[in-house]
C-alpha cells in the first residue's frame, strides 16, 4: 500500500506520519516512511538545493529538480518497498507539484499534468492521499518560531494559491484524496486518519 500525506507547512503531517507508522507496526505491518524531496541521498542533496534560500531558482527549473529528486526516490525506495510487500508513507508526492509548482507558481497545469503522467506510467499511484486542510494564519502561527527555509519564506498570498489548488485537486480526485481538517488537535486528526486507512488494510498483505 502506498499512503502519501499532503498539505502546506504547518498542517502536522510529520506528526500524523510518525503517529501512522507507529499505529501500522503494532497491528504488525512492515512500513517504511519517506519524504520529497529527500528519501534517498541524491534526493536529499536536490532538496539541499530546492530549500535554500541563496538560491533563487525560478520555477520551471525548480519544477525539473522536484521531478528528479522523485523519480530517483521511485526507483531507489519506493518501488522496490511496495513489491516487497511493505506499506509506503511519503510526506508529499506529486499532488505537492501539482499544487506548489502548478497552482502556486503558475506553471502551466498541462505541462504539470505530463510530468505527473510520466510518474503514473510507472505504476507509482498512491492508494490513498491524506491532504491535512489547515487555515493559513494557524499555520503560519505554528511556523512563527521555526527558520524557514526558501519555500516557507513565500508570502500569503502564494499559500492560499496552493491550498486553493489541493482543495481543486481533491475535488477531482475524491475516492483517493481525502481532506482531513487539520486546525484540530493531534488525537482528533488522528481519528480521522484511522477511519480512512483500517478498511485498506484489509486487502493488505501482513
Amino acid at each position: 500500500m502506498f499512503i502519501t500525506f499532503e498539505g502546506i507547512d504547518g498542517s502536522g503531517k510529520t506528526t500524523q506520519i510518525e503517529c501512522l507508522k507507529d499505529f501500522l507496526e503494532q497491528k504488525g505491518y512492515n512500513v517504511i516512511t519517506t519524504r520529497e524531496p529527500g528519501g534517498t541521498h541524491l534526493s536529499e542533496r536536490i532538496r539541499e538545493l530546492l530549500l535554500n534560500t541563496d538560491y533563487n531558482i525560478d520555477p520551471i527549473t525548480e519544477l525539473f529538480l522536484f521531478n528528479a529528486s522523485r523519480m530517483h526516490l521511485i526507483n531507489t525506495i519506493i518501488k522496490p518497498a511496495l513489491k516487497n510487500n511493505i506499506i509506503v508513507i511519503s510526506d508529499r508526492f506529486y499532488d505537492s507539484t501539482t499544487a506548489y509548482q502548478g497552482y502556486g507558481r503558475s506553471i502551466s497545469l498541462e505541462n504539470i499534468n505530463k510530468c505527473n503522467d510520466i510518474i503514473k506510467s510507472f505504476g507509482i499511484i498512491p492508494d490513498i492521499t491524506l491532504f491535512l486542510d489547515i487555515d493559513i494564519k494557524i499555520s503560519e502561527e505554528r511556523r512563527s518560531s521555526m527558520e524557514k527555509d526558501r519555500i516557507e519564506l513565500s508570502n500569503e498570498s502564494f499559500f492560499e494559491k496552493v491550498r486553493a489548488g489541493y482543495l481543486c485537486i481533491a475535488d477531482e480526485e475524491p475516492n483517493r484524496i481525502k481532506i482531513i481538517n487539520a486546525n484540530r488537535d493531534k488525537q482528533s486528526i488522528f481519528e480521522d486518519i484511522k477511519k480512512y486507512i483500517l478498511p485498506l488494510l484489509q486487502t493488505s498483505v501482513k
